[in-house]
């Protein structure tokens, strides 16, 4: 016969040999009733039973079993106690081995810029020197990782503090299209800012398309109590081209001359010219030049009209300046012939590089389309057809049919990056193409369609300047 009888009494607590915590609810087993030794029938069971206080009354029904005590040492094993012990401290990590006749500078030269900042972040001193460098290379690639890895590198070192180093990290994440960066290290400066610092954040706003903002560090800067130079006003312009606002620019143009005494020239008066031609305001253009005083470089002033007047469709007002231009300049004529000179035509093969995964995938328009990106393209143009895309076969030059310049504008190198980029890339990703070729007025339409489906920023960067694509608008505002 056999019966519940349980084990855990108030007081009592069961240990188990695989070292549980003690259970704090009653743990009930079959035990018998006969009256026979349990010692070693329950030594499964538990290890040890905390006996109930004294005071509390014993029960013949209730027993408690305790573990047998560890046997005494033996005399020939040291004896330690407790306060005797001693910690032992964990071995430490073994430091990375660099070679100590590494160049770093011939490496940046070299191209390996990784291996360079590898060794750094491993402990190698790096002087003045090797940051230079550094940055050379980063430039020279346009790599916006890599160039956060050699920021994060000298905010550690003590050069980080260095005003020219500084302005060389404004530059460089100007030309990677990444303003946010730039300007938070032209605010870290605080005090050690120059002339150059406000120059170089101010023309990487207008490189990027973010001419509202740039305006705002103008004011900023004329606040500021500095006297502004020509490299100034050359900065100010371009920020007014990029907001296109040429009431700002005529502004300035005047301050130039009341404010600071400088006689604009040459450069200034086709800084302003640009601002006049991006706005498309090129009739005001033209009268704005026939005021300009005498002896200017009527030639190059008249060229830029003219290729704005090209850019708008202007075609009478195009036509009408190549006759101007013809009188300027009779050399201009071949002999024989009434027509103009035009300058050779460069055959110039499309490059794109997509940056993605720490590594640039470049793209060429002569090289076979890869798989990947070419099925993804034919994905994406069927969205953009449905969102209201419609080919502009006007950028094909070859003799062929509307299909196949539909399917050539379909695969220009930029796209197919772009397609490959979104298939490499985690979702919601900044891509950023680089060009090295003017952007066609069809794929220009087509990205801002892609970045509105995929719903990413597309940075693209041709010959000219930097595109952010977002929601559908480009930061140029179409005139590029």
């Amino acid at each position: 016969m056999a019966a519940f009888t349980p084990l855990q009494h108030p007081g009592t607590a069961i240990t188990f040999h695989h070292h549980c915590k003690p259970s704090p609810f009653p743990f009930y087993a079959v035990v018998p009733t006969l009256p026979f030794p349990t010692r070693n029938k329950f030594r499964w069971l538990c290890s040890y039973a905390t006996p109930k206080p004294r005071s509390a009354p014993s029960s013949p029904s209730s027993k408690v079993y305790r573990r047998q005590k560890p046997r005494n040492p033996s005399s020939d094993e040291p004896k330690f106690r407790k306060s005797e012990e001693k910690a032992i401290d964990p071995p430490s990590p073994i430091a990375p081995i660099v070679p100590k006749d590494v160049d770093l500078v011939s490496l940046c030269k070299d191209g390996e810029v990784e291996e360079a900042i590898e060794y750094v972040g491993q402990g190698f001193p790096a002087g003045y020197e090797v940051f230079v460098a550094l940055l050379d290379a980063c430039q020279s690639l346009k790599s916006l990782d890599l160039c956060k890895k050699v920021h994060a590198l000298l905010r550690r070192s003590p050069f980080s503090g260095d005003t020219d180093l500084g302005n060389k990290l404004i530059q460089l994440y100007g030309e990677c299209g990444s303003v946010r960066d730039a300007r938070v290290v032209f605010d870290r400066m605080r005090d050690r800012k120059d002339m150059g610092s406000w120059h170089l954040l101010i023309n990487a706003y207008a490189a990027n398309g973010q001419g509202a903002e740039g305006l705002a560090l103008v004011e900023e800067m004329k606040a500021s109590g500095l006297q502004l130079t020509e490299d100034s006003f050359s900065a100010v312009f371009a920020v007014c081209a990029s907001a296109m606002d040429v009431n700002q620019g005529l502004l300035h143009l005047e301050s130039m001359r009341t404010e600071y005494g400088m006689v604009p020239g040459i450069k200034q008066y086709l800084e302003v010219i640009h601002i006049f031609g991006g706005a498309g305001y090129l009739n005001e253009a033209v009268e704005f030049i026939e005021r300009m005083p005498t002896g200017q470089s009527m030639v190059e002033i008249w060229e830029t009209i003219k290729n704005y007047a090209r850019v708008h469709g202007d075609l009478e007002l195009e036509d009408n300046i190549e006759e101007l231009l013809l009188d300027i300049d009779p050399s201009r004529v071949k002999e024989g012939s009434g027509v103009a000179l035009l300058p050779p035509r460069k055959n110039h093969s499309a490059i794109n590089m997509v940056e993605e995964k720490n590594r640039l995938a470049e793209y060429r328009s002569s090289d076979p389309y890869k798989e990947d990106g070419q099925g993804k393209v034919k994905g994406l143009n069927g969205q953009m057809k449905e969102a209201g895309y419609v080919p502009d076969t006007r950028y094909v030059l070859h003799d062929i049919d509307e299909e196949a310049k539909e399917r050539a504008l379909m695969y220009h190198s930029e796209r197919l990056a772009i397609a490959y980029g979104l298939i490499s890339t985690p979702a919601r990703q900044t891509l950023r193409i680089m060009k090295n070729l003017r952007i066609c007025g069809d794929c220009h339409n087509a990205i801002k369609i892609m970045s509105r489906i995929v719903g990413r920023e597309l940075i693209v960067r041709d010959n000219k300047r930097f595109h952010h694509f977002r929601d559908g608008k480009c930061s140029c505002g179409d005139y590029w």
